[in-house]
């Protein structure tokens, strides 16, 4: 792949690049490091890609397997705090009714595993149940499985809404 190609596929399938390291990152830096640190993955991997698959699922796959590896790495860095101890200090402002719904969104999608994380990413990407077993190398019964699990952690970390 040549340089000018590269830098299309970049442009044309940013909005991948950016989904995932905002599923890995919590802060701005980090997403630009992270996001740097795929461009480079993608550019190593750029020579072997033989368009098996479709280029978004090629994208997916170097940009997963690379957050969930920066992600184990840099996990040990930060000091991880509980999601239900910052959710009981949000504000509750009858004026900013989303805001807490989604803070506690982020915040429970963090206490999920590096592969629950990827999955429901690309569920919610509306990937076929195909596309997520190619991408994440996983038998369409265990995608069935961590979905359901998913669903069931999610489910007991809902909180009382102070955004209702």
């Amino acid at each position: 792949m040549k340089e000018k190609e590269f830098l299309e596929m970049l442009r044309t399938h940013r909005g991948i690049l950016v989904k995932v390291c905002t599923m890995y990152c919590t802060d701005a830096e980090s997403r630009r490091d992270l996001y740097q640190e795929i461009v480079l993955q993608l550019w190593k991997a750029a020579s072997k890609f033989r368009a098996e698959s479709k280029v978004s699922t090629w994208i997916y796959q170097i940009a997963v397997n690379t957050a969930i590896t920066d992600f184990r790495r840099n996990r040990q860095k930060a000091p991880l705090t509980s999601w239900a101890e910052e959710l009981n200090n949000l504000p509750d402002d009858e004026t900013n009714r989303e805001q807490p719904l989604t803070e506690w969104l982020q915040k429970a999608i963090s206490t999920l595993s590096d592969t629950e994380k990827a999955l429901l990413m690309l569920y919610f990407d509306n990937k076929t149940s195909e596309e997520i077993v190619e991408i994440l190398g996983i038998s369409p019964v265990n995608v069935r499985v961590k979905m359901h699990r998913i669903q069931e952690k999610l489910r007991k970390l809902k909180p009382t809404a102070p955004w209702k």
